[in-house]
């Protein structure tokens, strides 16, 4: 939060992507910071899926990505 926080003071678009176990941090950290940055959640948990797992994951949440990227 902190790093898209600092890049999007300086002009660079970007987004915060997270798993759906980190909402509520990232809410926390959002009020915390005084930023509310454009989020994307993919689903919990990520820490044990193959490499073609995490790949269909990235597929399924790339539209909505570039949606909070070009707004």
């Amino acid at each position: 939060m902190h790093d898209i926080s600092d890049l999007e003071s300086r002009g660079v678009v970007g987004m915060f992507i997270a798993s759906t176990e980190f909402v509520q941090a990232a809410e926390a950290q959002s009020a915390a910071l005084g930023f509310t940055p454009a989020s994307v959640f993919v689903p919990h948990p990520i820490q044990d899926r193959t490499d073609d797992e995490m790949r269909a994951k990235a597929d399924e949440a790339f539209a909505e990505i570039l949606r909070s990227v070009t707004r």
